[in-house]
């Protein structure tokens, strides 16, 4: 059938006060630009006339500004899940302006499917390629792309001439079936492709395909220094020696890490590490650092959900597809996050903490414990199912004022079961194989700063020392609380 073309300002009247919207994409890759934009000054328009208008937006991740960002502005979010990374919505969230549900991203499409968050009414999602039968060729993001188009009732699509149709050939589309009927996702090495390289929408619910020319709007991160350089370096030390030991085998494992500058530090260190054997990715993102190692030859396949990379990185990636199709998938975020999946290939996960406690319990979204960063993501969907779980973080931040080995985190994401190391600048913590008191002594000792080494020994002392897991309660959050009081950790008195 025809499809008609229309202005991202008609594809935005097509969204109602109260409509729940999903939108394809993963991190500000391939996820929807023009529409939502157009979205904001509805609502501003309507806010001006003093009627309400919100939604609510269900996404695979974080989107750009020209979502998350411009809809914060002008309040035309009413709930979001279930991740995000923008500064604006981050503000609106712990104003409490936003009904932010942050879960993990593995559950995002099956908890819509499963109609825990309301009907889909309009999907939009973001294209290289539409034919008219139906088939949607997504750009640079799996997500959650298949379970909306299915669900809503109307479908616009984005078709961004800024991605190069080469895009086409790197996606594997598979949605599961929902239990009870749910079989095994057929996943057996991180290159398997199981499903199609597009998404099949009905082409009676696509109301118009908007033609558009924006680039995603990539993150950049900072550069390197020597506490990220060290860490990664900790990193790969630790691998390459549990690969001698036997621990990991010579052929070594696929590889998750998450997003950042420690994130890339350690890719860099691991891509460096002789004794480390050419290796897979099976992850969420991939950013800049794997692409180059893919380049070089140091990482043989990348699986991801997103490549979450700068803009000359993308179009090297397409301007050079003949390379990297046989070395690059992007799946929905389901699959690519899939507990099943995960456990059975034996992934190796490395993420980032805001803070870890001294018996390995880590909160890595909420910042003194109330204000939101940025949300789990996909770290606990890896960490519990890692063959080795592995988070990293600087010892202290803000000039040494705020110690990331606190005696109790202030909130907390991922328990002490499944965190199986603890990397800083400082060394590496292994927790396997000891009890909660002997995770202490490893924490503060390879992993504390040496301002906060006596203070966390200190805290210890306070405690009775016989319990399973010694605590002081009534000053388990006392580094918070003056750090709250004067800015400074090492201020406290116990």
């Amino acid at each position: 059938m025809a499809f008609h073309y229309i202005s991202a300002a008609e594809a935005a009247s097509h969204i109602k006060h109260g409509y729940n919207i999903g939108l394809s994409g993963f991190t500000p890759a391939g996820t929807a630009k023009a529409v939502t934009a157009e979205l904001a000054k509805i609502a501003e328009a309507e806010h001006a006339a003093g009627r309400p208008f919100q939604v609510g937006i269900f996404t695979g991740a974080s989107t750009g500004d020209s979502c998350d960002g411009v809809l914060s502005r002008c309040k035309a979010i009413r709930y979001r899940a279930p991740y995000t990374t923008n500064p604006d919505f981050r503000k609106a969230v712990n104003n409490g302006e936003i009904a932010y549900n942050d879960i993990h991203l593995s559950q995002m499409a099956q908890e819509v499917r499963y109609g825990f968050m309301g009907k889909v009414n309009v999907a939009i999602l973001e294209a290289c390629e539409v034919t008219p039968d139906g088939k949607v060729y997504l750009t640079a993001a799996g997500g959650i792309a298949p379970t909306i188009a299915r669900l809503a009732d109307e479908v616009i699509i984005e078709l961004n001439a800024a991605h190069s149709k080469a895009a086409m050939s790197l996606h594997d589309v598979y949605e599961p079936l929902d239990p009870p009927y749910r079989r095994d996702i057929p996943i057996y090495k991180p290159s398997d492709r199981i499903g199609l390289p597009y998404v099949q929408v009905d082409p009676k619910k696509i109301v118009g395909i908007v033609e558009t020319n924006w680039p995603d709007e990539a993150r950049s991160f900072s550069a390197s220094d020597p506490v990220t350089d060290k860490i990664g370096q900790n990193v790969a030390d630790f691998l390459a020696a549990d690969m001698k030991r036997g621990i990991i085998p010579s052929t070594f494992l696929p590889l998750q890490s998450g997003v950042g500058n420690i994130a890339n530090a350690v890719l860099g260190a691991l891509g460096r590490e002789s004794s480390i054997p050419p290796f897979e990715m099976y992850t969420e993102v991939l950013q800049d650092a794997v692409v180059g190692l893919i380049r070089e030859g140091r990482v043989k396949f990348g699986s991801t959900c997103s490549l979450t990379v700068t803009n000359n990185c993308l179009n090297g990636i397409y301007e050079d597809i003949d390379f990297f199709r046989d070395k690059l998938v992007l799946r929905p975020s389901e699959i690519s996050n899939s507990p099943e999946i995960i456990r059975r290939l034996g992934v190796i996960s490395i993420n980032t903490a805001i803070e870890v406690d001294l018996y390995g319990n880590v909160n890595s979204t909420h910042i003194g414990g109330t204000k939101m960063m940025n949300g789990i993501g996909g770290s606990g969907d890896f960490t519990r199912n890692a063959y080795i779980s592995i988070f990293t973080c600087p010892s202290v931040a803000k000039e040494g004022k705020i110690s990331a080995i606190v005696p109790m985190v202030s909130h907390h994401d991922h328990t002490e079961h499944d965190v199986n190391i603890v990397v800083t600048e400082q060394g590496v913590a292994d927790l396997r194989g000891k009890g909660p008191k002997e995770r202490a002594q490893a924490i503060i000792e390879n992993c504390a700063h040496p301002d906060y080494k006596q203070l966390l020994w200190d805290y210890l002392k306070l405690t009775d020392g016989k319990s399973q897991t010694p605590h002081a309660i009534g000053k388990a959050l006392a580094m918070h609380a003056e750090l709250a009081a004067s800015g400074d950790m090492r201020n406290v008195k116990w």
